[in-house]
């Protein structure tokens, strides 16, 4: 038993660690979340162990931390590159 909560610490502090390093944007740390989450129900489905879990959620937080970020950055380019030079011609 004293094990099993060892490694629920250690899995709980490695994801708020992983949340607390992510981006500033709001999809890049939701999609870390879900992630996280998603992957972890995944490796205890598949794995059945502690192991499988820990390890689920951390390829989980990746994927959903990138997959987040380049939502952030595509938001970021249709709102703010499009209008870069908002006054480039001559003025009437």
């Amino acid at each position: 038993m004293n094990t099993r909560l060892w490694i629920a610490a250690a899995a709980a502090s490695s994801v708020m660690t992983l949340v607390g390093c992510a981006g500033t944007g709001p999809n890049q740390q939701l999609g870390l979340g879900v992630g996280a989450v998603g992957g972890a129900l995944a490796g205890q489905a598949i794995g059945g162990n502690t192991a499988a879990t820990v390890g689920g959620a951390a390829i989980g937080g990746l994927i959903g931390n990138e997959v987040g970020r380049n939502a952030d950055q595509r938001n970021y380019n249709n709102n703010y590159r499009n209008n870069y030079y908002p006054y480039n011609g001559p003025s009437n």
